[in-house]
């Protein structure tokens, strides 16, 4: 999965640009249009007033603060966020930084090109060069489905985990059954994220059951939580939570493969040329928060936390700031949030640390 997304000649990500739209191979929220970035760019600038500085006479406004996006493709949604706050937010616009995590190249240069008005206040690092400690927020929105993923299956004689290996050529790759590797063996990280099986249910899974593991998912998050010394560290993507991972209709997991706006017959089909994508295990990723001392403050659907800031920018304070809704704005905010499209898709998990040092 991760050769088939990133890699740097042949990746899935890494070929062209403009694979997200009606154009593309699927639908994202950025796509709607702008206001999913007005929404987040309206709620992060309430956040960033908060951060504070303690003195001896109070509470001083920060001085500085960035923001940091990983996951950020072509910088569309970057540019919809530092557009709208430079315009409706001129006071605290000078004092933020935007920070983008993004290991391509070729992703820097598509995000450099959509955010030239804003070169002086956008930053780039590689995924293993966290900066930190930061002051601020820290965001993605659909990067974690995008991790890679460990396969497993139920051996029913055994009622034990297998898991699932990629073999053969790359015209006719298969799945072929593996060991689980021994806990502190290298990429044995996952063992412990691997769910016990109720005994009434072990007599009843079925012979290759699957669920997917992500360990980069949370190794990922708690890195990001680590170095968070003050600010939000918010996600947006579709999952589950505890108890799904073993739902009667997902007998083959949630693993799936994406092209054209259709579900491809296999995710192992044309490597490079379609997109993969898991559930998020949201339980997972919050527990290694909190683990790294992040307080959790809501997992809720992306209805809900977008009709919250919504709600706000109706309100006469909130108009003045946001500005008017036209027709445009009402449709966007619609496909945004209705159940039936993405209201009910997406979750929202926002953890924080410290608010005011």
């Amino acid at each position: 999965m991760d050769l088939a997304l990133y890699c740097p000649v042949y990746g899935y990500y890494e070929s062209e640009k403009d694979k997200i739209g009606r154009a593309g191979d699927f639908f994202t929220s950025v796509s709607v249009g702008p206001l999913f970035g007005e929404l987040l760019a309206f709620q992060f600038c309430q956040w960033l007033d908060q951060l504070g500085r303690k003195t001896e006479t109070g509470t001083e406004p920060a001085r500085w603060c960035q923001i940091c996006e990983a996951g950020a493709h072509a910088g569309r949604l970057a540019r919809d966020i530092l557009g709208w706050i430079q315009l409706h937010r001129p006071d605290l616009s000078p004092l933020i930084t935007y920070w983008i995590i993004e290991p391509s190249s070729r992703r820097r240069a598509w995000q450099a090109e959509s955010l030239a008005p804003f070169a002086a206040r956008v930053r780039w690092f590689g995924t293993g060069e966290w900066p930190g400690p930061f002051r601020g927020i820290v965001f993605s929105n659909e990067l974690l489905d995008a991790m890679p993923q460990h396969r497993l299956g139920w051996d029913a004689d055994q009622r034990s985990w297998f898991e699932w290996g990629v073999t053969g050529a790359p015209e006719a790759l298969e799945w072929t059954r593996l060991p689980l590797p021994v806990a502190g063996e290298e990429d044995a990280d996952f063992i412990r994220l691997i769910p016990e099986v109720p005994v009434e249910l072990a007599c009843v899974l079925p012979d290759g059951f699957t669920i997917e593991i992500s360990s980069a998912a949370t190794a990922w998050w708690s890195q990001a939580a680590l170095k968070l010394a003050q600010g939000k560290l918010l996600t947006i993507d579709y999952g589950d939570v505890e108890g799904h991972f073993f739902r009667p209709e997902r007998p083959g997991g949630t693993l799936r493969a994406y092209r054209d706006h259709q579900v491809c017959p296999s995710p192992l089909t044309d490597p490079g040329l379609q997109d993969l994508t898991a559930h998020v295990d949201f339980s997972a990723i919050r527990r290694a928060g909190e683990q790294a001392g992040l307080q959790t403050e809501a997992l809720i659907s992306q209805e809900v936390f977008l009709t919250r800031i919504a709600r706000q920018t109706w309100s006469p304070d909130g108009a003045h700031i946001f500005g008017q809704w036209p027709s445009v704005r009402t449709r966007q905010f619609q496909t945004l949030t209705h159940p039936d499209h993405l209201g009910r898709l997406f979750r929202v998990l926002i953890q924080s640390r410290d608010m005011k040092d």
